[in-house]
């Protein structure tokens, strides 16, 4: 095969945290399959963030279709088809996108990397599971036949931020995160504390959200003057260059602060019970992981050192 007109179609549909840990393979492939056409199909939200990036020729929308949305699967499959492509990279590896895969019967289906049934380059480890998010899609990518798998890395993004008018030094500050998963939140009002005493110390605290933490970022706005709030107002773009001019970063273990910590801030996120940061941890050149079974019981002295602003 004449690997300039190799058709290449990457699969990453989200989240923020998993697409900034999928940076890494991102090259990886893109070197690969250097004189290839390599098409992304990702969520809304982050077309336009990846899409400035050199990685990929093309990217597409997914429209994530309901499981009894006929006519919208039968569109992505003609459209999966239409694209011709010689193999599919499926880095979401869920049970929607090995379902992309069976729909393309009947015919003959691209070469498949990821772990739908019949693929023809399967993750065939029965413990991936168990591996970090990192290190599964390099091993995944090593068995189709990919060797080099650098660090997740977001040199390439560019934002200007000057809009922001914000001085250093200041703290980016991530108090939200699911709503449905309060266990994965330190509580309000130690952020609160905290940015008071950052302000105490001459730090600005930079508050980073979307619009559903808005309660968590403006309570703390709210309770601290001198809190700069930017909440629903930053790009992942924006993030990551507020991120490079911060003097460090405390959150919970959500999107921005893989973004963050990948930006090369230095970084500390915070674990309870509910998610385990051998799996899943941010990767950076500068991350601290404070982790106890209730975040109840992480005090502000604590979070205050590890920030290590001294």
């Amino acid at each position: 095969m004449n690997v300039a007109a190799q058709r290449i179609l990457v699969i990453k549909l989200g989240a923020l945290g998993d697409v900034v840990q999928a940076t890494g393979p991102f090259a990886a492939i893109r070197a690969h399959h250097a004189g290839a056409h390599i098409t992304l199909l990702t969520g809304k939200a982050y077309a336009d963030f990846l899409g400035a990036s050199d990685w990929f020729d093309e990217v597409w929308i997914d429209e994530r279709p309901g499981w009894k949305n006929w006519r919208a699967w039968f569109r992505l499959r003609h459209r999966i088809k239409r694209g011709r492509f010689d193999r599919v990279y499926d880095l979401q590896t869920s049970d929607r996108s090995s379902g992309y895969f069976h729909i393309l019967l009947p015919g003959p289906r691209p070469e498949w990397s990821g772990i739908a049934r019949f693929a023809s380059h399967p993750h065939a480890n029965p413990k991936r599971d168990d591996m970090h998010t990192v290190d599964r899609q390099a091993e995944q990518l090593a068995m189709a036949g990919v060797a080099e798998v650098p660090s997740p890395d977001l040199d390439w993004v560019a934002a200007d931020i000057s809009r922001y008018g914000l001085e250093a030094p200041y703290v980016l500050l991530v108090p939200g995160g699911s709503a449905h998963r309060p266990e994965k939140r330190w509580p309000v009002g130690r952020y609160t504390e905290l940015a008071r005493r950052l302000v105490a110390r001459g730090v600005t605290p930079v508050l980073i959200g979307a619009g559903p933490d808005a309660h968590a970022t403006g309570t703390v706005a709210s309770f601290c003057e001198g809190a700069v709030d930017l909440t629903a107002d930053t790009s992942f773009a924006e993030i990551v260059a507020l991120a490079r001019g911060a003097a460090g970063a405390v959150g919970n273990d959500t999107g921005p602060m893989h973004a963050i910590a990948t930006a090369g801030c230095p970084s500390v996120a915070l674990y309870s019970f509910a998610s385990d940061p051998a799996l899943c941890a941010q990767k950076g050149p500068d991350v601290t992981i404070i982790r106890k079974d209730r975040l109840d019981d992480v005090s502000v002295d604590e979070v205050e050192a590890a920030l290590k602003l001294d």
